[in-house]
């Protein structure tokens, strides 16, 4: 696709999911740098009305940031267990806290304010747990730079869209929407596509989700997921599985044997040879020589 053609399909989008979703707000208040990124470990892959309560009752649910660092993936994925993928977003919310605590031993990055923007973004992609998503976000809400964030949902909309191919979803970039949409528009943007990336990733066969997206590029049809693609990979799956079995089952078993019980006699020892039973000859007292004997001397 051109990228003429590419900047119409981003704002015809923008203009559909505008009329489509009243209600999502637009527009983050999350200012300082780690409260963004750990907010954006909830919203990934879910829906705002969704990540927002999780968020807050994370915050709730602990002293501090520290206690929720020491906290195990498993603790953490209990109280987040409203998400849709719940360990994942557990995992990112301690791995950056980990990370910032092992790199400045303390929980804020506001000093990378005042860095250049690009060794600010460079500096929170090598954070343990910081994807595309959280840097994006939090480039976007707390930076002020220009970054519209992505995740699984919203690729896999971009892809039955026709806006990028599935090999640009694999790597998670979606070339020229930073262009096509000016910085002035880009959390809106951003907002209103997450929502319906969020949708797409829950209920991807959804009659509404479907209806939306042909609504905004009428040859979707052809691009939307197949249902048959999960049964063939049960169905290849259970095919492994039998197989290993299968492998499992040629191995000779061993053959069980027979416990007796109290009331059965043992069977009779056979006799032993003629050979086995034959007494050893009894050891003959040696004789003391009668000169040995003369030389002793008397008691």
């Amino acid at each position: 696709m051109s990228s003429t053609n590419k900047a119409a399909l981003f704002n015809k989008t923008h203009r559909v999911l505008k009329r489509t979703y009243k209600d999502v707000p637009t527009k983050y208040d999350q200012t300082l740098l780690l409260e963004s990124l750990l907010f954006a470990s909830c919203l990934e892959n879910a829906r705002w009305e969704v990540a927002q309560p999780a968020f807050e009752k994370l915050r709730d649910a602990f002293f501090d940031w520290n206690e929720i660092r020491v906290s195990t993936v498993k603790e953490l994925a209990e109280v987040l267990s409203t998400l849709p993928e719940p360990s994942e977003a557990a995992t990112r919310v301690k791995g950056v806290l980990q990370s910032v605590f092992e790199s400045d031993y303390s929980f804020d990055l506001e000093h990378l304010k005042k860095q250049n923007i690009g060794a600010a973004v460079k500096r929170l992609h090598k954070l343990q747990g910081a994807t595309n998503f959280n840097v994006a976000y939090a480039t976007q809400t707390a930076l002020g730079g220009h970054s519209i964030p992505v995740d699984k949902g919203t690729l896999g909309v971009l892809v039955v869209l026709g806006a990028i191919t599935p090999e640009e979803a694999e790597s998670g970039v979606v070339p020229g929407m930073e262009r096509a949409i000016p910085k002035s528009k880009g959390q809106e943007f951003g907002a209103l596509l997450h929502e319906l990336g969020a949708e797409f990733f829950a209920t991807p066969f959804s009659p509404t989700v479907r209806e939306l997206l042909l609504s905004i590029a009428p040859d979707a049809k052809e691009r939307f997921p197949k249902r048959g693609a999960k049964k063939a990979a049960k169905k290849s799956e259970a095919e492994v599985n039998g197989k290993k079995d299968a492998k499992r089952g040629s191995r000779k078993e061993p053959v069980a044997t027979k416990k007796r019980t109290k009331t059965e006699k043992r069977p009779a020892r056979a006799a032993k040879s003629a050979s086995q039973t034959k007494k050893k000859p009894a050891r003959t007292a040696k004789k003391t020589p009668a000169k040995a004997l003369a030389k002793r001397k008397p008691r």
